[in-house]
């Protein structure tokens, strides 16, 4: 999935771009707040991380803006003020989550994972559909109980579009979740790896809606 990591320190932003990029995020890194405003208004994230303490419009601006816009784009703030008051003044601007430096990448990995699931309407880590499971977490896919092994970026593709069950989502949506900014997108990447998803998983999991994008039904209740 694509993430917006807004954050002006070199070191941690670097640290935490690489541990989300292990686990195949696409990862947009913006250094102050006017450019992650920009960049909220351009793109189409699944998350965003923003530190409060920014160089040219401070991160509350940022997420005030962002949630005047109507956009829910869950937010996980990181920030060195650990006082109650600045936690509440930040939960009440917007923001989903808090977490207070120095913190754990792996935290920081399980609060973003539980943000999108909340955001998708999901309680459970898997995402199912069928007889097929998909845990973010661990990177696995099982179909029918045997595991199936999937390139990064055809995991990528899955996720997004068992995330999106019931949207139609178009190539360049899909295209986001693979590559950042600045990624050089190779025309015909997403066909390739819906055709070894298809391959892989069953022909009728992944459905093509001519001439607008690609579609993974909703899973029938119970499955």
């Amino acid at each position: 999935m694509r993430i917006l990591l807004v954050e002006d320190d070199p070191l941690l932003g670097e640290g935490v771009r690489a541990g989300l990029a292990q686990d195949d995020h696409a990862v947009d890194w913006v250094r102050d707040g006017a450019a992650a405003d920009a960049a909220l208004r351009a793109g189409r994230f699944a998350l965003v991380i923003l530190d409060l303490g920014l160089p040219r419009l401070a991160g509350l601006e940022v997420l005030r803006a962002q949630r005047a816009r109507g956009d829910a784009t869950p937010v996980l703030v990181l920030t060195a003020r650990d006082a109650v008051a600045d936690r509440i003044e930040g939960l009440d601007t917007g923001a989903d989550d808090y977490l207070v430096k120095p913190f754990d990448l792996g935290e920081l990995k399980a609060r973003a994972r539980a943000l999108v699931r909340r955001a998708a309407g999901r309680g459970a880590p898997e995402l199912r559909h069928g007889d097929l499971v998909v845990d973010p977490a661990a990177h696995t896919v099982r179909l029918g109980g045997a595991p199936v092994e999937l390139s990064p970026s055809e995991f990528a593709v899955l996720h997004e579009l068992l995330r999106n069950a019931g949207r139609v989502l178009s190539r360049e949506q899909l295209e986001d979740s693979l590559y950042g900014f600045g990624g050089e997108i190779e025309s015909n990447a997403v066909e390739v790896y819906v055709h070894r998803l298809r391959r892989k998983l069953g022909a009728g999991l992944i459905k093509t809606i001519r001439g607008v994008g690609y579609l993974v039904e909703k899973a029938a209740r119970g499955g």
